[in-house]
């Protein structure tokens, strides 16, 4: 009977019949750890708006909040137009990018710059001649 148990453990034991997962199994899939999001082969689009109204900051806010599109608005033309809805259109974009941890900034005088949570607005002092306002500037 001792023999028996013994045989079916070497059996059972052997470490040459051993394999660690992944070397030649078919079957393993890699699981990544909670809360990571597998990597994308999506690109990152850097894309450019006008607002000419309040309504135009839909799109703008769409593509922000996918996450993958830093947005360059012209706001000359509602500049132009009426500078309450501006400054409503401007305090809206800046909650959304607070809200997704995003980053907003004017340079020059009529344009923004927005961006989702994996990228950061540089940003300097302003010099003689340099178009970016300075850390002060900021919308």
């Amino acid at each position: 009977m001792k023999r028996i148990f013994s045989k079916i453990k070497n059996t059972f034991s052997r470490s040459d019949d051993f394999e660690l997962p992944g070397e030649g199994d078919p079957g393993y899939v890699e699981i990544p750890p909670e809360g990571v999001a597998p990597p994308t082969k999506e690109k990152i689009a850097v894309r450019p708006f006008v607002i000419e109204d309040f309504g135009d900051i839909k799109p703008i806010l769409d593509a922000l909040r996918e996450g993958y599109t830093i947005s360059l608005v012209n706001i000359r033309p509602l500049k132009d137009k009426d500078l309450v809805e501006l400054k409503r259109a401007i305090n809206k974009l800046k909650k959304t990018c607070e809200a997704v941890e995003g980053d907003i900034a004017g340079f020059g005088d009529d344009w923004i710059a927005l961006t989702p949570s994996f990228a950061k607005i540089h940003r300097e002092s302003s010099s003689p001649g340099g178009n970016f306002e300075g850390p002060g500037d900021d919308l």
